[in-house]
């Protein structure tokens, strides 16, 4: 597609450059709304910020501050989502977080990453994959979701899990890298 953004080579999952000043006054207004959310007293005030911040916030959803992310714009939350204290979520491709989603405290979510050669790197070029999380998910303390991977509904990731594959539906993951311990009974 010609003359793509680099926004828009970002969300495709192309390869993009990272220090574009479109994508960098996109950060800087994410971090401004950040400021006065983190340091907001009221849950109305904090709502409404989130309205602001975020693509999508869903009713009854509470992300507890600090709460730290790249492009607000790119995560979308539904209804009854629960984000512990100092959740981090890059979010340079879409993070999609569907509905009685519980996220422990230190939680990070990651979608961009970098090439492996150096020269790439040093020239700010960087891609990103989305992460989708389903229903009825739990996440718990401290584990990392790694570029692309999906979480399947009704799963549970352990504490300091980094997960660096897809977890299928009904399964608890844990461990570096997260695999399956076992299936939940219904």
């Amino acid at each position: 597609m010609p003359n793509q953004t680099e926004r828009e080579k970002m969300l495709a999952g192309e390869i993009y450059n990272g220090f574009d000043p479109d994508l960098e006054a996109e950060r800087q207004h994410t971090k401004q709304l950040l400021w006065q959310y983190n340091s907001s007293q009221s849950k109305p005030e904090r709502q409404a910020i989130l309205q602001q911040l975020l693509g999508h916030i869903g009713q009854k959803s509470i992300i507890e501050p600090p709460f730290y992310c790249s492009y607000g714009q790119n995560i979308d939350i539904d209804d009854y989502v629960y984000i512990n204290f100092s959740c981090t979520i890059f979010a340079n491709n879409r993070v999609t977080i569907g509905q009685h989603v519980m996220i422990g405290p230190l939680v990070q979510i990651y979608t961009a990453s970098h090439p492996l050669q150096v020269q790439a790197r040093n020239q700010g070029l960087e891609f990103a994959r989305p992460i989708l999380i389903e229903e009825n998910v739990w996440i718990g303390g401290a584990a990392i979701l790694l570029p692309g991977v999906s979480v399947g509904r009704n799963a549970v990731i352990g504490a300091g899990a980094v997960v660096t594959r897809d977890v299928p539906a009904s399964t608890i993951v844990a461990g570096n890298p997260a695999r399956v311990i076992r299936q939940i009974e219904s």
